[in-house]
């Protein structure tokens, strides 16, 4: 949905600039398959030989072929820039295009811009993968080249999880898409714990003139997947001295590419380190949220800087505001994306986010503070937060300390607190009062059990924060049984926290609804 809102807008942009805009999509579920959103559709499958066909066929027809847009429809698009002819890819080039997926290239890069990152290798084979992990360390997140909503990416904590995810992506569907090789290989990187990760939207045009489009503050901690995560615009807890550094290295990737167009850098901080984790020249599915926030109509910005036109140019146009120099205006609300999950379709699926996307959509919530932002976004989710009853906290060890407030945050409110017996002990020992004990695997008759408490109906809320291979597996039982009863679980102290400071404004201030034309009045506009 997300790239399909950006190839619309771009389609609409150079329709209106005066250009003629052809679609190629094999999608009936889309928007730019409608027939009156570009000037000709071709229904075409997205392989070089058929794009190439239809090359053939508009210049048989006598018309002037501008260039093709690869960059907007996700990855499977860019994948097609190197078979197009150099001269016909509008914006980013295929080459500088190709620098940000080829690690070792990009390593060097970032060492040369003096960005940090997190430490990391690549590797072709199950045992390059090894030596990698054993020299940075465990835990490790491994992902394959060229791939597009973290496909068979995954966390590891050990050599037996490099084995079998390995294993997996030499002999899985990514074995009959080419594979795991010396062009295409793995990559393997330390995966920092605790870490907020953070998205940056930018547009720059030939000129070299750059536009900071938003910096998106992630609810969840690093490791999921952006395109499951909440995330909030403005930024809510980085410190001024990380959106300097942010911003900063951001422009300089973006100079280093070469981009023309959009650009989507992600980031991880850890204790005030900005560490960069990848950058993509192309658009990226926090685009459309970016655009509704702020008013500004990114995409159509990013279709005609691609053809040529200015920053300078658009803002004179009044495509973009005048103030729109350096940085999107801020405006006075605050906006939280959440994603929509599809669990409680698929009884018996874990619910636990990682670096792989599972969600299927996206809803907003706006506002003129997180927590009511973030309330809102839960609505729109289908997520029912509890007004009263049980919150039932199960947290690893290294959580606890964090998850204690969180915990006498939901009995500010009201609720009753259940534990498990470790997490019990830790919130006793600091004095707040546990209101029910509940077994762990492997703790059957020294309390309650877990799964017949929510099946009963008396825990209303789920607070499942694993970490480690353990842990993990542990909560399992825990969170499907969430999914059985339709009770909230949510997986990580940040959304924990999130959830008990919009519950709390919520009570304090009801709910409103503004239009976004009403937000974006300040802009002149009710775009997008």
């Amino acid at each position: 949905i997300e790239f399909d809102y950006c190839c619309v807008h771009a389609s609409m942009a150079l329709r209106q600039a005066g250009y003629e805009t052809i679609m190629i999509n094999c999608n009936p579920e889309t928007v730019s398959t409608d027939y009156d959103t570009s000037d000709r559709l071709y229904f075409e499958p997205l392989t070089p030989e058929d794009v190439a066909n239809v090359l053939e066929a508009e210049q048989r027809a006598g018309g002037r072929i501008v260039g093709f847009i690869v960059s907007l429809g996700g990855q499977t698009p860019l994948k097609l820039a190197g078979s197009l002819p150099p001269e016909l890819v509008l914006g980013t080039s295929p080459a500088s295009i190709d620098l940000a997926e080829d690690r070792e290239r990009w390593n060097a890069l970032c060492a040369t811009l003096d960005i940090p990152q997190p430490p990391g290798g690549t590797a072709s084979t199950t045992a390059e993968a090894l030596v990698v992990a054993g020299r940075v360390g465990y835990p490790v997140l491994l992902r394959p080249s060229y791939v597009l909503g973290g496909r068979a990416m995954e966390i590891v904590y050990d050599d037996e999880g490099v084995r079998r995810v390995m294993h997996t992506m030499t002999t899985g569907a990514l074995a009959r898409e080419g594979g795991v090789t010396a062009d295409r290989p793995v990559l393997v990187d330390r995966f920092l714990e605790d870490a907020v990760e953070v998205d940056v939207d930018a547009v720059r045009d030939a000129a070299g003139e750059i536009l900071i489009g938003g910096v998106m503050e992630h609810v969840e901690e690093a490791g999921v997947h952006s395109g499951d995560s909440a995330c909030a615009l403005p930024p809510q807890t980085l410190s001024p001295e990380v959106l300097v550094a942010l911003d900063r290295h951001t422009r300089s990737l973006a100079e280093a590419l070469d981009v023309c167009g959009l650009i989507n850098v992600q980031f991880a901080v850890k204790e005030g380190q900005v560490y960069v984790l990848e950058a993509n020249p192309r658009a990226s599915r926090t685009v459309p949220f970016v655009a509704k926030a702020t008013g500004v109509p990114l995409a159509m910005v990013a279709a005609r800087v691609m053809v040529g036109h200015t920053l300078v140019q658009l803002r004179q146009e009044g495509l973009l505001p005048a103030n729109a120099v350096g940085h999107v205006p801020t405006l006075d609300h605050v906006s939280v994306k959440e994603a929509v999950l599809p669990f409680d379709r698929f009884p018996g699926v874990d619910t636990l986010l990682g670096p792989e996307m599972r969600s299927t959509g996206e809803v907003m919530g706006v506002d003129i503070t997180f927590g009511l932002a973030f309330a809102k976004s839960q609505m729109a989710a289908g997520i029912r937060l509890p007004d009263s009853g049980t919150v039932f906290l199960s947290l690893a060890d290294r959580d606890k300390p964090a998850g204690l407030e969180v915990a006498r945050a939901f009995a500010a409110l009201g609720f009753s607190i259940a534990a498990t017996l470790g997490t019990a002990g830790y919130f006793r020992s600091a004095g707040l009062s546990v209101d029910t004990l509940v077994a762990k695997v492997g703790e059957e008759g020294v309390a309650s059990d877990a799964v017949d408490l929510i099946a009963q109906g008396k825990v209303q809320l789920v607070v499942n924060t694993p970490r480690g291979l353990g842990p993990r597996a542990d909560g399992q039982h825990i969170r499907m049984a969430s999914i059985t009863y339709h009770v909230p679980c949510l997986t990580t102290l940040a959304a924990a926290r999130a959830a008990a400071g919009g519950m709390a404004e919520a009570r304090a201030h009801p709910l409103v609804v503004r239009p976004l034309q009403e937000l974006h009045a300040d802009l002149g506009r009710s775009r997008p």
